[in-house]
C-alpha cells in the first residue's frame, strides 16, 4: 500500500453519527442522573490528592509551602477550560469513550488510538496509584488498634504491604539491608501489597454488578469523606499558627507551579464522567452540571484544606516528618493533640480513596469498551454481563492488570505518570473542540464552550505549560523515571498501532465488518 494511502487511513475520522448509532446498539443501561454524576465526580476528585499527595505538594522537594492554595487555584483554572470542552463534547456525542471518542471524530484513527492508549495511562495507572495510597492509609488506620490487634496485623513485614521499590526505600531509610529482609524465590525478590490487592478485587466485583449500585456506594463514601474534611477544617481552624504561613512561597514561582503539577493529580476524575455519557438518562443537560459542578465544589474544599493544613504544620524551613508526606491531614491533627480527629480523618481517607477507585476503574473499562468497538481491541471485550449489563470481562481484565501493577509501581511514580496522561488528553480535547467547530459548525451543541476559541486555547496553554514545566525542572529519581516511562509508553502505543491496530482495522474494512453510517441509522430506527 502506498505511503499516501496509509497516511490517509491514519487520519480517517469517525462520523459522530456513527458513534451515536453504535452506542444505541451497545446495550449499556441508562441509570445516571445529574445528582449521580456530581456524586461520582466529587467521589473521583476528592480522594488521593487531598489525603495523600497534598503533603508532597506542600512540603516535598521544590514544594509550594503555604502557597499551596495558589497552586490549587492554578490547577483548577487549568482544569476549567478543559472541563468546558469536555462538557460540549459530552452533550454533543454522549457515548462511552470520552476523549478517545472525541478525538476519533476530529483528528482521526491514529491520534484516537494514541489518546486511548494515554487514557489507559491516566485511568489504569491512576487506579494503581490510588490502590497503593489506600493500602498506606489502611495500614496507618490499623496501627491505631495496636493495643487490640496482634502485631502481625498492625505491623506486618514490609514485603507484604509494599511494592519492591517502596519496600527497599523503607528498609534502607531504617538502615536495614533489604536483601536480608525481603524473601527471594528463585533469585527474584518477593513483595506483594496485600491490602491493595484486596481493595482492587472488591472494587472490581462491585463494578461488575452495575454502575447504579456503584453510585450508591460512592454516595456513602462521598458523604463520609466530606463530613471528615469539614471536621478537619472546623477543628483545625482553632489551632492555626499564622507564623506557619511564612515564608509564604519558600521556593518561589518554581515551587508554586511544581505544586500545581503535583496537586493536579487531585483533580483527576471530572473527565471520567464523560466516559459514562452513554449511561446517562439526559446527557445533554446532566453532564455539564456534573462535570462543572463537581469541579467547583472540590476546588472550594481544596483551598480551605490547604489554608488550614499549612497553618497547622510548618511546610518550609524545617525537616518535614515522613508522616506529613504520607498522611498529612491526620498527622497535622495528631501534632496538635487532636488524636480523635486524626482517627476520624483516617476513616474518611479510606472512604475517599475507595470512591476514587470506583470511578477510575469504571472509566478505564468504558474507554476500552469504546476502543473494542473500533477494532483496536478484541471484539469479545464488547460482551456484556447477561444480568447486570456491564462489560464484565473488561472490568476483570483491568482489575487483574491493576493487581500486577501494585507489585511494581510506587505511589509517586504512578501519580506523575497519571498526570502526564491527563495533561495529554486535556490538551487534545481542547484542540478537538477547535477542529470540530471548523469542520462541522452546524452540528447541534446543547452546551457550547463560551468565548471560543480563546477558552480552548487557554486550556492548551495552561495544561501544556504545566506539563513541559514539570519535565524541564523534574528533580529526584521518581520524577525523572516517570518522565522517561511516559515517553516510552507513547512510543509503545505507536508501535502497537502499527503492528496490530492498523492491520486489524484494514482487515475489518475488507471483510465488511465495519458498517457504514446509513446501515447503523437504519438499524437504530428498527
Amino acid at each position: 500500500m502506498a505511503l499516501t494511502e496509509i497516511l490517509k487511513k491514519m487520519v480517517t475520522r469517525k462520523n459522530p453519527d456513527d458513534a451515536l448509532a453504535g452506542a444505541a446498539k451497545g446495550g449499556l443501561e441508562k441509570t445516571l442522573g445529574a445528582w449521580d454524576l456530581i456524586i461520582l465526580g466529587v467521589g473521583a476528585i476528592i480522594g488521593s490528592g487531598i489525603f495523600a499527595v497534598v503533603g508532597t505538594a506542600a512540603a516535598g522537594e521544590s514544594g509550594a509551602g503555604p502557597a499551596l492554595m495558589i497552586s490549587m487555584v492554578i490547577a483548577a483554572i487549568a482544569c476549567v477550560f478543559s472541563a468546558l470542552c469536555y462538557s460540549e463534547f459530552a452533550t454533543m456525542i454522549p457515548v462511552a469513550g470520552g476523549a478517545y471518542t472525541y478525538t476519533f471524530a476530529t483528528l482521526g484513527e491514529f491520534t484516537a488510538w494514541l489518546v486511548g492508549w494515554v487514557l489507559m495511562l491516566e485511568y489504569a495507572i491512576g487506579f494503581i496509584a490510588v490502590a497503593c495510597a489506600w493500602s498506606n492509609h489502611f495500614m496507618q488506620f490499623l496501627k491505631g488498634f495496636g493495643h487490640i490487634l496482634p502485631a502481625c496485623v498492625t505491623n506486618p513485614p514490609v514485603w507484604l504491604v509494599s511494592d519492591f521499590r517502596s519496600a527497599v526505600n523503607s528498609l534502607t531509610s531504617q538502615g536495614i539491608d533489604y536483601h536480608s529482609a525481603i524473601p527471594y524465590i528463585c533469585g527474584i525478590p518477593f513483595c506483594i501489597n496485600l491490602p491493595a490487592i484486596a481493595i482492587v478485587a472488591l472494587i472490581t466485583a462491585i463494578l461488575v454488578r452495575g454502575t447504579k449500585d456503584s453510585t450508591k456506594m460512592a454516595a456513602i463514601m462521598v458523604a463520609v469523606k466530606l463530613g471528615v474534611i469539614g471536621l478537619f477544617i472546623l477543628a483545625g481552624a482553632f489551632f492555626i499558627k499564622p507564623e506557619n504561613w511564612t515564608p509564604f512561597a519558600p521556593n518561589g514561582f518554581e515551587g508554586i507551579f511544581m505544586g500545581a503539577f503535583i496537586i493536579f493529580f487531585a483533580y483527576i476524575g471530572f473527565d471520567a464522567l464523560a466516559t459514562a455519557a452513554e449511561e446517562c438518562k439526559n446527557p445533554q443537560k446532566d453532564l455539564p452540571i456534573g462535570i462543572i459542578g463537581s469541579l467547583f465544589i472540590t476546588t472550594v474544599v481544596y483551598v480551605l484544606v490547604a489554608l488550614v493544613l499549612t497553618g497547622l504544620q510548618p511546610s518550609s524551613g524545617v525537616a518535614i516528618p515522613e508522616g506529613f508526606l504520607k498522611a498529612p491531614m491526620a498527622y497535622a491533627m495528631t501534632a496538635v493533640g487532636q488524636n480523635w480527629v486524626a482517627g476520624l480523618i483516617s476513616i474518611g481517607s479510606l472512604a475517599g480513596l475507595t470512591s476514587v477507585l470506583l470511578v477510575l476503574e469504571m472509566a478505564a473499562t468504558r474507554i476500552l469498551f469504546a476502543m473494542s468497538r473500533d477494532n483496536f481491541l478484541p471484539q469479545s471485550f464488547q460482551k456484556l454481563h447477561p444480568k447486570f449489563c456491564t462489560p464484565h470481562l473488561l472490568t476483570w481484565a483491568v482489575g487483574i492488570v491493576a493487581v500486577f501493577g501494585t507489585l511494581t509501581l510506587d505511589l509517586n511514580v504512578a501519580a506523575s505518570l497519571c498526570n502526564f496522561g491527563t495533561f495529554t488528553s486535556f490538551i487534545i480535547v481542547c484542540v478537538a473542540i477547535l477542529i470540530l467547530r471548523k469542520i462541522d459548525p452546524e452540528r447541534p451543541r446543547p452546551f457550547r464552550v463560551p468565548f471560543c476559541p480563546w477558552f480552548p486555547i487557554l486550556g492548551i496553554v495552561c495544561c501544556g505549560g504545566l506539563m513541559i514545566f514539570s519535565m524541564v525542572i523534574a528533580k529526584g529519581e521518581s520524577a525523572k523515571l516517570s518522565t522517561e516511562l511516559f515517553i516510552a509508553w507513547v512510543i509503545m502505543g505507536a508501535l502497537i498501532y502499527a503492528s496490530y491496530g492498523y492491520r486489524k482495522n484494514r482487515a475489518a474494512e475488507k471483510s465488511g465488518s465495519l458498517d457504514n453510517n446509513q446501515e447503523k441509522v437504519e438499524s437504530l430506527a428498527k
